[in-house]
């Protein structure tokens, strides 16, 4: 059975939680200007009461409110595809799956956590929703979910991207939003950044830095974040938990699991529900690959220590592999993996050695992106071929071993408003 559905009464009812099982606990986030370690009041200026009780949650399993659940079935469950075309192109005898969150209304898996994020802020009384955004897919899903609950959205959008994908800022003012590239004039912080250089393309940590003076300043304004934090990664649980359930129904399990990182959220998503197995000692042997790319590898080539999560050193220190807060990435296509640091829930498990990570450079992501879409139909967004070159690298191992491995990755989104990327790369031009 090439396409493997999940009816909607299947969709979860919980999130999981993986902190509580996570082999030594996390360390703590750091205020920035005591170094002690921060309490829930010191994140009620940004978050809503219900984000920061996940944030800090030591339950294995969350329940997912109603009103959100309803609003999944907008998409929701998303399809669990086999590459059975793929699998005879590359002759590999691995067994390759992928699960499909481009059927989403914004096109990427972004939605999984924008929506319980509006609804929290919706239900505390909050007026407005402050955020940044890499290549877009953040930004719009918070658009539409704010559009959804009734909540006003500013999103802070890094440069290179705001130049590189204007459709996905027409998307985002279709779904209500209003974007605006960053750095800007609009805060101190942008005003900081384009005092020093008026050129600047931008950073995720730049945009962070002015989304969360946005909200400070403003008592009707929260910020929201669309990876990195433990609230936000167990949102995005949701994927590999219908993938579980999807791969039972194929008769497989996978010994490979495959997600690009940036942040960490979409990673998380597919393999923490399959790495709670491992953890309880049930899968041993299971792999679990972040792919990143080599312009920013802040798992591969970063420094396991305390770091801004923004450029300027407005938001608590937290733990995670980070190449620097004031590091500046390289304006590739695949801007939402343009971040500096890891989440600390990823980085424990990658310190710990449970997980791996994989770096490759952009053109040979869109070599294997292009493979893809010729085999199976669909393009896939830039930051997700990083996921694919590395299933053709394990797909490539098998076939010299002749072992028939169980290989899922998670293609996070469609590359629909990426074409002008794909036509550089086709072009000889990238």
């Amino acid at each position: 059975m090439p396409i493997i559905f999940l009816d909607q009464k299947e969709i979860p009812t919980h999130y999981y939680n993986i902190v509580p099982d996570l082999p030594k606990p996390l360390d703590p986030p750091l205020h920035p200007a005591t170094n002690k370690p921060i309490g829930p009041e010191d994140l009620a200026p940004l978050f809503p009461v219900g984000l920061i009780k996940q944030e800090v949650s030591q339950e294995s399993l969350i329940k997912i409110p109603e009103e959100v659940r309803k609003a999944y079935f907008l998409y929701r469950p998303s399809p669990l595809i086999r590459a059975t075309r793929l699998e005879k192109e590359l002759g590999t005898p691995a067994k390759i799956y992928y699960k499909f969150e481009g059927v989403s209304p914004v096109g990427s898996h972004k939605l999984n956590t924008a929506l319980p994020q509006a609804y929290y802020n919706k239900k505390e009384g909050v007026k407005r929703l402050a955020t940044e955004t890499g290549a877009g897919q953040w930004g719009t899903a918070l658009s539409f979910a704010c559009n959804y609950f009734g909540l006003a959205c500013d999103v802070y959008m890094v440069r290179v991207s705001y130049d590189q994908k204007p459709y996905r800022k027409a998307m985002m003012k279709v779904y209500g939003g209003n974007c605006v590239a960053s750095p800007s004039s609009k805060t101190e912080a942008g005003k900081k950044v384009l005092a020093e250089n008026p050129d600047s393309p931008g950073s995720l940590g730049i945009a962070i830095a002015e989304a969360v003076e946005d909200a400070a300043k403003n008592e009707d304004t929260k910020y929201a974040l669309g990876s990195v934090l433990n609230h936000v990664l167990l949102h995005q649980t949701i994927i590999g938990q219908e993938a579980k359930k999807q791969m039972e129904k194929a008769g497989d399990y996978p010994d490979i699991i495959i997600g690009c990182h940036g942040g960490g959220s979409n990673f998380a998503g597919i393999a923490f529900p399959f790495l709670r197995d491992k953890l309880k000692g049930g899968k041993p042997n299971l792999r679990a690959i972040a792919v990143e790319p080599k312009s920013c590898p802040s798992l591969t080539e970063g420094e396991y220590k305390y770091d801004f999560g923004d450029s300027i050193g407005l938001t608590p220190l937290i733990r995670m592999y980070t190449l620097g807060y004031n590091f500046m990435p390289p304006s590739i296509h695949a801007g939402g993996l343009r971040y500096h640091g890891a989440s600390p829930i990823v980085s424990s498990l990658y310190e710990q050695k449970i997980i791996e990570a994989k770096a490759y450079d952009q053109k040979e992501i869109f070599e294997a992106a292009v493979k893809f879409a010729r085999n199976q139909g669909i393009v896939p967004a830039p930051e997700s071929a990083h996921a694919i070159k590395a299933v053709f690298d394990e797909a490539q191992k098998c076939k010299e071993t002749g072992e028939e491995k169980v290989i899922l990755f998670n293609l996070s989104g469609h590359g629909h408003f990426d074409m002008s990327a794909y036509e550089k790369f086709l072009d000889g031009e990238m």
